[in-house]
């Protein structure tokens, strides 16, 4: 190919892709400066840029944005889980999956049935109600970000409410596939669907925790920051493909592998890293969907869209605060995740794009859906600023006998935390075989089809690869069957009778299972015959092994829950709780490297006395300082952890962005550095601080020395230096690098 059809071939999508930044970069200008949200800007960006106007440069291809617009949503829902782990899920699991799915199922009703009232056909309307039942993820997060309100109690809800409802949504397309092709409900194809999303989650994440964050962690010295982005796209790339070979979303495995990284204790490193990709591939998305709003559609279909446009902003936010009371919600938080949740958005677009593929849908469905999308994309985040004025205007009007009734709800159910020992040893019974189960399924299914067929050739292949296969799930094979679970709930409830025939059906329930998944281990790799005689050696051999094989997946599972908690092992070793009075709650927040508050100390800045906020710990590099005295500095880099109520910490956003916004434009890079160096030349050892010139070597300020696990912070000039003292000095780069 020569260089000018090279360029020929080129040229539409680089000349798009570069249409497409260019309105995207004019409306944040714009839309900065009337400080307005920022996806208003992006939408009206791509409507201009669309083909639909004569008198704007327009894009070419549209097929081509489209594939960005696909790589914008996977790098949002890749970010989405690096910041809302797996472990924060199962915090709100509770909370987010009754708002959710009381959501979804008064939606999918209230759909249908306008459907159905507007004279459509009745495949259209139950497209509809699952069109209308499945709220933006990526329009909220972006929307949270611009408006600042994701440090806020009920944006965990909402975002909660958002994962579940993205799980929900996949099930539902699985099931619209089947209604549409057989014109049948069938329960047996949804119960499968359901069955091979936990098979496979469970998968994913019990092997991304226990490989990714090991190795992360030991190839750490090695990675620069260009490495440690290009590992982390490529495995959310990676997790993508996997996702879409065995039929889910492309987003879905984006989440996966970011709530996978979000584990590690490089993540907000790799969070950092990874959003400059998200934000450029992010406006594309919304871009590309400002381009899809035909203004003859709108025309022809206004009052269509009028009504669902009205029926999905009051419908999402009604059930949804619904669902969130019912759930236990005060008033308050309810209201804002219901306003929050008043949109549809990209799963819309896929459900609606599923029905014009399968070819069971009007084409007018389509259109109505982005038009609508994108005015509930231009209200939200209205009301997500309205939603706090609202509930506080709920608050004073509604009748008090109905605000205790609510009260009196939520705080019963936010004290039913407490569970009976039964409730206890059921539930890590069940986790105990669910997760063990699919382990050693999983496990078989791989060495059946790509182990076995290596080594059928050889003589004792199949031999080989059957104990092979065996040996690597052996510790496994003693966990589900002998593992003791809830020991001490277990011995309690065993001194009471009626407990004790299920618990020892329990126990003959888990041998049982053993023995059929070692039977259908071997009988992947030999006839029936050899296969019984595999069985009773690999029994006897499993009894004599037994000890071995105990402390083996002991070793398994110890390393399994240290990269699980690592994070928290990390940030939590005083055992740091969020559990705060009232509405208080912890946030974390950087300083800037050109804020001015840097130098400071706590009793300068009078944060408690101006907003009432505390500090409850400052990280400095690989230091902790836990409750920091009022005589604490504050400095480029530290990561402080702030408590306060949601107006409190708003505030304190507000006075750190006010403090970054004085820096001086022209700012040259300080060469001034904080560095940590461990105490080994004999020129130091032995001399006091001021009596070793450090101050004056290195033009800094000796801020902190670790000594045997102590920590001096903000060391007297007197203090006696010793061997293998760590100091945290902040000095002149190269003047630092001469100490090493």
């Amino acid at each position: 190919m020569s260089a000018a059809e090279a360029t020929t071939h080129l040229y539409p999508l680089i000349s798009d892709l570069g249409l497409i930044l260019m309105t995207a970069a004019v409306a944040v200008l714009l839309f900065k400066i009337i400080k307005q949200p920022l996806v208003l800007g992006y939408l009206i960006a791509g409507f201009l840029a669309g083909n639909h106007f004569d008198f704007f440069p327009s894009v070419k291809d549209i097929h081509s944005v489209e594939i960005w617009a696909e790589i914008g949503v996977i790098f949002l829902l890749f970010s989405l889980g690096l910041e809302f782990s797996f472990k924060k899920l199962m915090k709100v699991g509770g909370t987010a999956s009754i708002t959710a799915i009381t959501q979804i199922a008064f939606m999918l009703f209230l759909g249908y049935t306008v459907g159905i009232l507007m004279g459509w056909e009745r495949m259209d309307c139950l497209f509809l109600g699952v069109i209308l039942s499945i709220s933006s993820t990526t329009i909220i997060l972006k929307t949270f970000d611009e408006l600042g309100v994701k440090a806020q109690k009920f944006a965990g809800n909402v975002i909660g409410a958002l994962i579940v409802q993205d799980i929900v949504a996949i099930l539902m397309m699985v099931l619209l596939s089947t209604i549409a092709v057989s014109s049948q409900f069938s329960g047996s194809e949804l119960l499968f669907s359901i069955l091979k999303l936990a098979f496979f989650l469970t998968i994913w994440f019990v092997g991304g925790i226990f490989f990714i964050p090991t190795i992360l962690k030991r190839a750490k010295h090695l990675l620069s920051d260009e490495m440690l982005l290009i590992i982390s796209l490529g495995l959310c790339l990676m997790m993508v493909i996997l996702a879409a070979n065995v039929g889910f979303s492309p987003a879905l495995g984006a989440f996966i592998m970011g709530s996978i990284i979000a584990e590690t204790t490089q993540a907000e490193h790799i969070e950092h890293l990874v959003k400059p990709v998200k934000d450029l591939f992010g406006a594309v998305f919304f871009v590309s969907v400002g381009m899809l709003i035909n203004p003859s559609t709108l025309v022809e279909y206004a009052i269509p869209v009028a009504i669902l446009t009205l029926v999905t902003i009051f419908g999402q936010s009604l059930s949804a605060t619904g669902g969130a009371l019912l759930s236990g919600q005060p008033l308050k938080p309810a209201v804002q995740t219901g306003m929050s949740l008043s949109q549809i958005g990209e799963f819309s677009f896929i459900i609606a794009t599923l029905g014009m593929s399968l070819g069971v849908t009007s084409s007018f469905l389509y259109p109505t859906v982005v038009a609508v999308s994108a005015v509930t994309t231009f209200t939200t985040p209205f009301m997500v600023r309205w939603s706090k004025p609202f509930s506080e205007y709920l608050s004073q009007k509604l009748p008090r006998k109905w605000l205790r009734r609510i009260e009196r709800y939520s705080a019963n159910a936010q004290a039913i935390k407490s569970v009976s020992n039964w409730q206890i040893v059921l539930r890590a019974y069940l986790t105990q075989v669910a997760i063990h189960t699919i382990i050693i399924i999983s496990v078989i299914l791989l060495s059946s089809n790509y182990l076995l067929p290596l080594v059928q050739g050889n003589k004792y292949g199949n031999l080989i690869a059957a104990f092979g296969t065996l040996a690597v799930l052996s510790p496994f094979i003693w966990a589900l069957s002998l593992r003791r679970v809830a020991t001490k709930e277990v011995q309690i409830l065993m001194a009471e009778r009626k407990y004790r025939g299920p618990l020892v059906m329990m126990v003959l329930f888990r041998f049982l299972l053993t023995l059929f998944l070692l039977g259908f281990l071997l009988n992947n790799f030999f006839s029936p015959r050899v296969a019984l005689l595999t069985f009773c050696v690999s029994i006897v051999l499993y009894i004599l092994f037994q000890r071995k094989l105990n402390k083996q997946y002991h070793r398994i599972e110890t390393h399994f829950m240290r990269n699980f908690n690592a994070r928290e092992i990390l940030r939590d070793k005083n055992n740091r709780s969020d559990l705060t009075p009232w509405d208080g709650h912890m946030t974390l927040f950087d300083i800037a490297k050109e804020s001015n508050l840097a130098g400071k100390t706590l009793k300068e800045m009078k944060l408690r006395e101006k907003m009432g906020v505390n500090i409850a710990f400052i990280k400095r590099g690989e230091i902790s300082i836990n409750i920091p005295n009022r005589n604490e500095r504050l400095f480029p880099g530290d990561e402080i952890c702030v408590i306060g109520t949601d107006d409190q910490l708003q505030q304190f956003k507000g006075f750190l962005e006010q403090n970054e916004r004085d820096a001086p434009e022209n700012e040259v890079e300080s060469d001034i550095v904080l560095q940590q160096l461990q105490l080994e030349n004999e020129e130091f050892i032995g001399k006091s601080i001021r009596d070793s010139q450090l101050r004056e070597k290195t033009s800094g300020l000796v801020v902190g020395i670790e000594r045997q696990g102590k920590r001096i912070l903000n060391p007297d000039s007197l203090e006696i230096l010793e061997k293998d003292d760590i100091l945290w000095i902040v000095g002149e780069r190269k003047l630092l690098a001469t100490l090493k």
